[in-house]
C-alpha cells in the first residue's frame, strides 16, 4: 500500500546505505534496515495499519497472536477493533517463571492470524507459529507490516505449510523512493542487485 510506505519514509523508519551495510540479527548484511517500531509513536499510522490488517483479516479468526516483541503492540490494536482474544508468543519459552512461550489464554482448535512487523528470513514468524500449532490452534496465516521479500523466506514459509502477506513490500519501497527522487539510480541497481542475492555484498 503506496500510503503505508510513504508512511514508513516519511518518518525514517526506512535508513538505505548502499555502501556501510547494516547487519541483521541473523547475519545478513543488507544495504536496508526497515524499523517499524517507530510507528507506535505515531497515531495516525499505526492507526492506519491496524485498519489494513482488519480489513485483510477473515473475520471468522478466533485469535490474534502478537510476535514478540515487535509484533506485540500491532497485535494488540487490531484484536481491540475486531474485540478478539490476543496472545503474543515469544521466540522461546521463559526459562523461569511458568516456563511460557505462548503468554494469554489459548483454546485448542482456535483459528488465528499472526501479527509480524516485518518479515526477513521468516524464522521468528514461522517459530510462532510452531509454537501456535503444537499448542493445538491452527494457524491460518501470517500478517506482516513491511517484507523484504526475500526468496528463502518465501521457501521457509512454503516448507512450514504457512501462509503470508505483508501491507507493503520492498519492491514497491524502492519505486517510491526513486518516485520521490530519495533515491540515485547507482542505489537502486545495488538493491535490485542485493534484493535478487542477499549475498552479493559480503566482505
Amino acid at each position: 500500500m503506496k500510503s503505508i510506505i510513504k508512511d514508513l519514509i516519511n518518518i525514517e523508519a526506512v535508513k538505505i546505505e548502499t555502501e556501510d551495510l547494516f547487519t541483521w540479527t541473523s547475519g545478513v548484511r543488507s544495504p536496508i534496515y526497515c524499523d517499524n517500531r517507530l510507528t507506535m509513536s505515531y497515531p495516525a499510522i499505526r492507526r492506519k495499519i491496524a485498519d489494513a490488517f482488519v480489513n485483510s483479516i477473515d473475520p471468522s479468526i478466533d485469535l490474534i497472536a502478537g510476535c514478540a516483541t515487535a509484533g506485540i503492540p500491532h497485535a494488540a490494536w487490531v484484536a481491540e477493533q475486531m474485540e478478539l482474544p490476543m496472545v503474543y508468543v515469544r521466540g522461546s519459552a521463559k526459562k523461569h517463571g511458568k516456563g511460557n512461550q505462548i503468554e494469554g489464554v489459548i483454546k485448542e482448535g482456535q483459528r488465528a492470524v499472526v501479527i509480524e512487523d516485518l518479515i526477513s528470513t521468516g524464522k521468528s514468524s514461522i517459530q510462532a507459529a510452531e509454537a501456535l500449532q503444537d499448542a493445538g490452534v491452527e494457524v491460518v496465516e501470517v500478517l506482516s507490516i513491511f517484507t523484504y521479500g526475500l526468496e528463502w523466506a518465501a521457501d521457509a514459509f512454503q516448507e512450514k505449510g504457512f501462509a503470508y502477506r505483508s501491507l507493503a513490500s520492498y519492491d514497491e519501497l524502492v519505486e517510491q523512493l526513486v518516485d520521490e527522487n530519495k533515491m540515485t539510480e547507482e542505489e537502486r541497481i545495488r538493491m535490485t542487485e542485493w534484493r535478487e542475492n542477499p549475498f552479493v555484498f559480503t566482505t
